[in-house]
């Protein structure tokens, strides 16, 4: 068995693991657990009924949530020179074309979100096997290649949210922080889940939505009913 340390024993006192609460209960939960030395990340997990080995019933997207979730991205812009005050006003922490490709080209990859017009994908698309593997590649599905660049950059470095299903049809993303209020950590749930339903592949049989859970960074899942 894992060890399981004093705080988060603590937080298990009282908890009906396999109960499902409504969302707004659920986050009232997770705000009595115990507070750590830092200021712990809210999780939402979503165990979906899907076929992951089947590319049409991937689930795959990214979404803006109304609070934020309490951390700033570093995302460059892969645009062309006219854009590059533009994307750099937004909150890219670097843009620009040829000469940004070369850098990453070179290794650098101090950033947590590459944006890119669609124009500049021939550029870029020399970097597969650079930021590929990273999960770094600017997609069309996540929203990273836009002409919207303005936006794009602005969203992602205000925290926006990518999220892709794993190997067991389960869907993880960050909601916030435990520091949140109780209204902003409900609203950024439930704007993810009901961008996640949305999403649901017209290939998927049965129970779309198996199961929810919320928890701390170091703290027990509280299940959620929908």
């Amino acid at each position: 068995m894992p060890y399981q340390g004093k705080r988060y024993r603590a937080d298990l006192e009282g908890l009906e693991l396999e109960k499902a609460l409504p969302l707004a209960d659920a986050v009232a939960q997770l705000k009595k657990f115990k507070k750590a030395k830092f200021d712990q990340t809210v999780e939402i997990v979503m165990h979906l009924g899907i076929d992951p080995k089947q590319a049409d019933q991937l689930v795959r997207g990214s979404v803006a949530l109304p609070h934020g979730i309490g951390k700033a991205k570093r995302v460059i812009a892969f645009c062309r020179d006219d854009q590059v005050e533009l994307a750099t006003k937004a909150g890219a922490l670097e843009a620009g074309g040829e000469a940004l490709v070369a850098k990453v080209t070179g290794g650098w990859l101090d950033f947590d979100v590459a944006i890119a017009t669609p124009d500049m994908m021939r550029l870029v698309s020399r970097l597969g096997k650079v930021l590929g593997p990273k999960g770094l590649m600017p997609s069309p599905k996540s929203g990273t290649v836009t002409p919207d660049l303005e936006k794009a950059v602005r969203e992602y470095a205000a925290g926006k949210v990518e999220f892709r299903n794993d190997t067991g049809g389960n869907v993880h993303a960050i909601v916030g922080k435990q520091s949140f209020d109780a209204k902003q950590l409900t609203d950024n749930a439930q704007a993810f889940i009901d961008t996640i339903q949305k999403l649901k592949p017209a290939t998927a049989k049965g129970q779309y939505v198996k199961k929810v859970s919320l928890s701390l960074t170091m703290s027990p899942g509280v299940m959620v009913a929908l």
